[in-house]
């Protein structure tokens, strides 16, 4: 076997456990491969392959083999730069904290620490993770490893990135409106958005908040549904926290007997834009799902206002998380973020009560939803990737977005479901750009969800790996 290209982390993980690879090989096998194509797509920061070394010898020089080994033992991973790993910087893509070194780790951190993963470093974010293209004025830009010129998405795109690559096995994430979704789409890679809760995020500053959620990213399911049965489980410290059972996401459970019933919305019933490279590129994906026997019928639920309330909670959270740095360090936090603050600072009472019993109509909506349909399926992201030289796409087909928002209109929407969410490689475009397919199950059902994504991978997954020239790229380019 040669570690680094394709090994799967569960395959990494039975060998490291068993004994036949030890941790030092296998971490040493992701640093040469971290060292030889990060400085072209720069998606890992921080690095610090000597500490992680030092780290998978101990645990090697520890090891014994009557004693049980964690589930992701001597797995390299890195961890997004949105949340504290003790003793790594955790810059949140600022320069406001480009140099602050928390002592203290985030619970999906201590969690895969303490079942074996080795930390090599963190995975690169937009400015507070704000907007889909990976940016900031500490590290600079994360570029595609399908397309160099490209944008690999966000916030999550360093962890996206360093995935497609094979610079990594496993990584973590987080999503408010795409987060983990979009990057796992630009990047032919696997993302999860999980019910709230269902993965506890402590320490946050929003702890409260029904937008945001941290989950696990991958290049397959099976890799994928390993890492969350490690992330999930109730934390006290956590304000959204509810139970877990392990054994119920990996392994990944068998689909029930009869065929899966699909809705499929290609654009929300007309309430988004979405590129006609981008449908093209699906419309073959589903007709393979009924070609395998799959009920696939075109419905959409009633996601009238999804959008709008999306917006206004999210302006609120802003104001809650960001307003009080924006007042503290003026002038020191780029235009989308300083825009999304104030927008918050408009926000009154009425506005904001509408967006919650939005929200409540939503819940029930989709509860009532998934009483005939299995999942609903749809594009990941409205777009292909686009150049790392542009903020956020303009227009889309001719259409215009006003703010970097509004192109990310789809899978915010399904933020305001409640309901966990997959980000599937699908296909390619012409020019062999990565598009990605969004399954939604029912609310804290992550079990089913991923039972019928496992079945989707089976037959339509696009998960080819990509050819990268490692001839170092400039990380700072100018993006207006």
């Amino acid at each position: 076997m040669k570690i680094g290209e394709n090994s799967s982390a569960v395959e990494l993980a039975r060998l490291t456990r068993s004994g036949e690879l030890t941790a030092a090989e296998v971490v040493e096998a992701h640093i040469a491969e971290i060292e030889r194509l990060n400085p072209a797509v720069n998606a890992i920061v921080d690095f610090r392959p000597e500490r992680a070394l030092a780290a998978a010898r101990e645990l090697d020089r520890a090891f014994r083999e009557d004693e049980p080994r964690g589930a992701l033992h001597g797995l390299p991973v890195a961890h997004k730069d949105l949340v504290p790993a003790a003793g790594f910087r955790f810059t949140q893509g600022s320069p406001i904290f480009a140099d602050r070194v928390p002592a203290q780790d985030h619970t999906v951190v201590g969690r895969m620490t303490a079942a074996g993963a080795i930390t090599v470093g963190k995975t690169n974010v937009p400015e507070f993770g704000l907007g889909s293209h990976t940016f900031n004025d500490v590290y600079g830009v994360t570029r595609n490893p399908y397309a160099l010129e490209r944008t690999a998405g966000g916030s999550s795109g360093g962890a996206a990135a360093a995935l497609a690559a094979r610079m990594l096995p496993l990584a973590d994430g987080s999503d408010t409106g795409g987060s983990l979704r979009n990057p796992a789409s630009f990047c032919n890679v696997v993302g999860f958005r999980p019910s709230p809760g269902r993965v506890p995020s402590w320490p946050d500053g929003d702890p409260f908040s029904r937008l945001s959620v941290v989950g696990p990213m991958a290049r397959t399911v099976d890799d994928l549904a390993l890492l969350l049965s490690v992330l999930a489980g109730a934390d006290p410290r956590a304000g959204w926290s509810v139970p877990a059972d392990p054994a119920a996401y990996f392994p990944v459970p068998d689909p029930r007997g009869r065929p899966v019933r699909v809705a499929w919305s290609p654009d929300l019933d007309g309430r988004v834009v979405v590129a006609r490279e981008v449908r093209d590129a699906l419309e073959p994906v589903v007709a393979t799902m009924a070609a395998h026997g799959w009920e696939v019928e075109l419905a959409t639920p009633d996601l009238s206002g999804a959008i709008e309330s999306f917006r206004v909670l999210r302006a609120l959270k802003m104001q809650i998380s960001l307003a009080p740095l924006l007042a503290e360090h003026p002038g020191r936090l780029k235009s989308d973020a300083v825009w999304n603050i104030e927008e918050g600072a408009k926000l009154d009472g009425p506005t904001i009560a509408l967006a919650e019993r939005n929200a409540a109509r939503i819940f029930h909506v989709m509860r009532e939803f998934f009483d005939s349909f299995d999942v609903l399926a749809t594009p990941t992201c409205q777009v292909a990737p686009f150049e790392i030289t542009t903020r956020y796409p303009r227009a889309i087909d001719g259409s215009p977005m006003h703010d970097y928002l509004e192109w990310m209109g789809l899978p915010s929407a399904i933020t305001m479901t409640g309901c966990p969410a997959i980000s599937l490689p699908a296909a390619f475009t012409p020019d062999g750009l990565p598009v990605g397919i969004q399954l939604v199950g029912p609310h804290l059902r992550e079990d089913r969800l991923l039972a019928v994504a496992r079945q989707f991978e089976s037959f339509a997954g696009a998960g080819r790996a990509p050819e990268i020239d490692p001839t170092p790229r400039p990380a700072f380019v100018t993006v207006d």
